[in-house]
């Protein structure tokens, strides 16, 4: 009997858009689907929040966080978020579907790479990575899990679900440490400290594992493995595959420096490293084989871990963080990972090097020191401390209210919606309200103003375009597409009349079409064949601006005469607009070929192609089909497009 629970989103229509197809993922905080985009008929990756923990304002903000975050991002190495959203219980992202494996997969099938794979692989990660540092954001979570690697052989990181702002606080404020254990920097556990350079040291840490097949730092226990990560620098790799070239020791170490301030400042700097260091290397140090067995253990799959610190206290919904799961990602379809969260035991920041029986001593001590101390922070955190009033922003301009807003460490949403009441533009209603209290990183919702519901097209009757541009803006109405026409009555560039009429009623956002003036008609001079300077005197006379072009052209006009004019003969103009005048180059001269002697229809041809025109006198009695001369000779000059005469023989 097949007792296989059905998931209940499978073969859901999510938001009334997503056709949720097939689970293809699931973590401690969310599942991962594979699903149909109805709306824009493409297959992408849908990550659904358990629903358990939706109710959870901190969660919520950090699933929405993840969204933004990557939103900002526009680059080909990074897993693309399209949309975030709601449907009753379920808060998604919907994101990038990359067909293909992660990292992990190809590590856990094949071990150990060679250098050049390793390579190929770090260095988009460090682009995508260094595109994310310059936009100001860190990842936090870096591991192969997180390494997508597509089947036409693209390479995108994913799952920036821990990803916050350079800027940002991220030491104490929250008494946790996000992130996989064997991937964090000693400044992550020791001090909570997240900047650029804690993306360094995981990649560090990554290419270790590539070019070695498992991890620099193991243990029986978490906090074993946060102890050597504090106070064991990573080994040179060639200790555990030989014959490494010592430019990849080099860079493994540079990476993984403890002391922050040792690395490369962001993954940009180390991308630069890298290419430096793969440019000193030879084909034969780029494809060393490494063994199919290496001394370096480590498991092949790591969980995203909560780590609490001295003083700190736990974050909200943390029970809910603690569960542990195991994600499980099928190689022929991989899709960012959802979050795995544990709570492991606090290190200490120091530690004398002792016995592992003694250490566990010291560190069941320290973790009851902890628990002691953080229980007036926790208390203090749960309570006011993570709350912020939001401030009175009703009647602002847009602008202003997020600033306001964003200045109390809030982050916005915005809404429209209609009012006879509050000026288009201008915020009309907050949630939460004024006064209201809300988590320090929550999220206000901002309802501004679209003006009335029903609005009149204004009369714009001799009003300048600009002007009329501006008033239909302030009504909530759109200016459309503009034509011009001419009048006797209204002035040049003003609004002749409106597309729908003045008066007319319609819904915001409904576009007019504006006729503008041109003035006056006039009939342009013909100043063809002129010199210059009489041709503009007469065009400014009539009303008209006038330009001439730059590169003069071949005509039958005299050389630096008037050749053309740009205005139709046959169309008047306004007055003001613009005529351009091409002055004459004089004729072209091309060689007269030499017909004498050819048939009637050869010599038409030879000189037509030649670029004259041709004509035939013939003898009045008994005319032969042979030339007997031509007006110009052969191999002569003439103007291009002058007429050559050409006479045939008489049988007399």
């Amino acid at each position: 009997m097949d007792t296989t629970l059905q998931d209940p989103l499978e073969g859901q229509l999510l938001d009334g858009r997503y056709h949720v197809q097939a689970r293809i993922a699931a973590g401690g905080m969310a599942t991962v689907y594979r699903a149909l985009d109805t709306r824009l008929d493409r297959v992408l990756a849908l990550k659904v929040m358990h629903p358990s923990l939706a109710t959870d304002a901190a969660f919520v903000d950090r699933f929405i966080r993840e969204a933004k975050s990557v939103a900002r991002l526009s680059h080909p190495n990074v897993v693309g978020v399209f949309d975030q959203g709601t449907d009753g219980t379920y808060v998604y992202l919907a994101m990038e579907y990359v067909a293909g494996c992660t990292l992990r997969d190809v590590l856990r099938e094949r071990g150990a790479l060679q250098p050049r794979a390793a390579l190929d692989i770090l260095e988009p990660i460090l682009a995508a990575l260094g595109a994310a540092h310059r936009a100001g954001l860190v990842h936090r979570d870096m591991k192969p899990e997180n390494v997508l690697i597509g089947d036409d052989g693209r390479v995108k990181v994913a799952d920036f679900g821990l990803v916050r702002a350079v800027d940002t606080n991220t030491t104490a404020s929250t008494g946790s440490v996000l992130g996989t254990v064997s991937y964090l920097a000693p400044e992550q556990m020791e001090h909570g400290t997240a900047d650029a350079r804690v993306d360094v040291y995981a990649c560090g840490v990554v290419l270790f594992e590539m070019l070695t097949g498992g991890k620099p730092h193991t243990g029986g226990s978490a906090a074993q493995i946060l102890y050597q990560h504090l106070h064991e620098d990573v080994a040179p790799p060639s200790t555990f595959v030989p014959g490494l070239a010592p430019q990849l020791d080099d860079l493994v170490a540079l990476a993984t420096a403890r002391d922050p301030q040792l690395r490369p400042q962001d993954a940009a700097a180390l991308l630069s490293r890298t290419r430096s260091s793969r440019a000193e290397l030879s084909e034969t140090q780029l494809d060393v084989v490494p063994p199919q067995a290496n001394e370096v253990p480590g498991s092949d799959a790591e969980r995203t871990d909560v780590l609490p610190r001295l003083g700190g206290a736990p974050m909200p919904g943390e029970a809910e963080l603690n569960r542990t799961s195991r994600l499980e990602v099928p190689p022929a379809a991989a899709v960012p990972p959802a979050e795995q969260t544990t709570r492991l035991r606090p290190v200490p920041a120091a530690a004398p090097r002792v016995g592992l029986i003694q250490r566990h001593k010291i560190l069941t001590i320290v973790a009851a020191v902890l628990l002691v101390l953080g229980v007036g922070t926790g208390v203090w955190y749960i309570t006011a401390g993570q709350f912020t009033t939001v401030p009175a922003v009703l009647d602002m301009p847009q602008a202003k209210a997020v600033k306001t807003l964003r200045g109390e460490g809030l982050d916005v949403r915005v809404e429209r919606g209609f009012s006879s009441n509050v000026e288009r533009g201008h915020v009309m209603k907050t949630d939460p309200g004024t006064g209201k209290q809300i988590r320090g990183t929550g999220t206000v919702t901002l309802t501004i103003s679209r003006g009335p519901e029903i609005v009149s097209v204004p009369d714009l009757s001799g009003t300048p375009l600009a002007d009329a541009k501006r008033k239909l803006r302030d009504r909530g109405l759109i200016p459309g597409t503009v034509k011009r026409d001419f009048s006797t009555e209204v002035a040049q560039g003003s609004v002749i009349r409106t597309d729908p009429v003045a008066g007319t009623k319609r819904r915001p956002d409904t576009a007019v079409a504006l006729t503008v003036s041109r003035g006056l008609e006039i009939d342009v001079p013909e100043v063809i064949g002129d010199d210059p300077t009489d041709a503009t005197d007469t065009l400014r006379e009539a009303g008209f601006k006038v330009k001439v072009a730059d590169q003069p052209v071949f005509s039958e006009e005299d050389k630096g005469t008037v050749a053309r004019q740009s205005n139709d003969p046959e169309k008047p103009l306004g007055k003001g607009d613009t005529v351009t005048l091409t002055l004459s180059k004089g004729p072209q001269m091309v060689t007269v070929p030499d017909v004498t002697g050819d048939s009637e229809a050869d010599a038409r041809k030879a000189l037509t192609d030649a670029g004259f025109r041709v004509e035939v006198k013939k003898p009045w009695l008994f005319p032969q089909d042979e030339v007997d001369s031509q007006s110009v000779e052969g191999d002569e000059q003439a103007p291009k497009g002058s007429t050559i005469t050409i006479k045939l023989k008489g049988a007399l």
